[in-house]
Parts: structure tokens; sequence; C-alpha cells
């Protein structure tokens, strides 16, 4: 899926690799990004998987890597993940619609996310039309909607040491509420295309 930013680091591409894939398979982003000015600091990826839309304490960290040092110039590299401990989410909402969330930062200050729509469910369509009582993860097939992306952008001081003022744009909130795969505000339902956000 391709990015248009304007920015000192502008996400140029992410591919999702080796997707559809099974639950329990590591997730692979193939990311491109392009700095128009050098950075002293490193880059900060994460990826977040929301066990709950209504409980926050569900999320997950997947992988949180530092990418550095960032001169002028493209780049180019594989964020590899585990996937999200099965133990740690509800059994009611393992099966269903849910959000992956893959944020950048610099000097702690998150500049843009991107969200994705997850749906996990059996590949085998007996199991999908009597689904068992207990959740059997090995069999859940994992489907990222990667053409769809949500994409929101948050306005930083990539040069604090150049502001005039000690003042900072404050910090985005933690919770994405904005790509709640259950209340989404939109007529759209999860499986529809999504809008990109300007701040």
């Amino acid at each position: 899926m391709i990015f248009e930013t304007m920015s000192t680091v502008n996400i140029a591409n992410v591919t999702v690799l080796d997707n559809p894939a099974p639950f329990l398979s590591p997730f692979q982003f193939e990311i491109s990004y392009e700095c128009v000015t050098p950075l002293k600091d490193d880059l900060e990826w994460k990826l977040i998987y929301v066990g709950s839309a209504e409980d926050e304490t569900y999320d997950q960290l997947l992988e949180s890597v530092l990418v550095g040092p960032v001169n002028v110039g493209n780049y180019r590299f594989v964020l590899q993940a585990d996937p999200p401990d099965p133990s740690k989410i509800r059994e009611e909402d393992i099966i269903g619609v849910t959000v992956l969330l893959l944020t950048c930062s610099y000097l702690g200050q998150e500049f843009v996310r991107v969200g994705y729509y997850v749906n996990n469910d059996y590949g085998d369509e007996q199991l999908r039309e009597e689904p068992p009582q207990k959740v059997l993860i090995d069999t859940v097939q994992r489907n990222i909607l990667s053409d769809k992306p949500r994409v929101t952008k948050f306005p930083i001081n990539f040069h604090p040491e150049h502001a005039e003022s000690g003042e900072e744009p404050p910090p985005p909130p933690h919770h994405p509420a904005e790509v709640d795969p259950h209340q989404d505000d939109s007529s759209s339902p999860p499986d529809h295309p999504l809008d990109n956000q300007e701040p």
C-alpha cells in the first residue's frame, strides 16, 4: 500500500508479507520510508495487536525496534514480530475482526499510525459453520486487510534543538479509538475501504 505524506520522515510503502497466514505465524511487514533531513536519534517502530475494542489492557506490544542512524535518503527493512499470545486474549475476542497497529515515533513522539483490520476465522469450512466451544487456535487463520489501511498522522517536532520555544505538541492518545473494529462511526462496515485521515 502506497502512502502520501509530507514530513521529515515519509512512509513510502508498507507491504504485508505472508498474508493470509495461520494465527500463530509471525507477522512480517516490509516498510519503505524516506528521510528528507538528517535526524540525530533513531526512529522507533512498534507493532501492536488490539486484543479488545472495549479494553486497551488487552493490547499486546508485539515488537518494538529502533532503526538508525537516519540520514537523508530512502530506506527499506522488514519488521518481523511474534504473533499475539492467545492466552492473553479473551476467548470470545479471538475469532472475528480486530485491529493491528503499526506506529512510528521519534524522541517518544508518535507521528504516524497505520491501522489494519484483521479477520481471524477457521480455515476449515465445517469449523466456521459449527465452531467448537473452545477455540482451536492451531486451526485459526488470520487475514490482514492490507489494501485498506487507515493512516493517521500527528504533527511533531523532529528538531527540538532548533525550536525557539521549549513547547512541543502534546503526544497523541495511546489507544486507537479512531480504528475501533466494533464501533465504526462511518456507515461503512469493517470490510470496506478506510479513508486516510489528515491531522
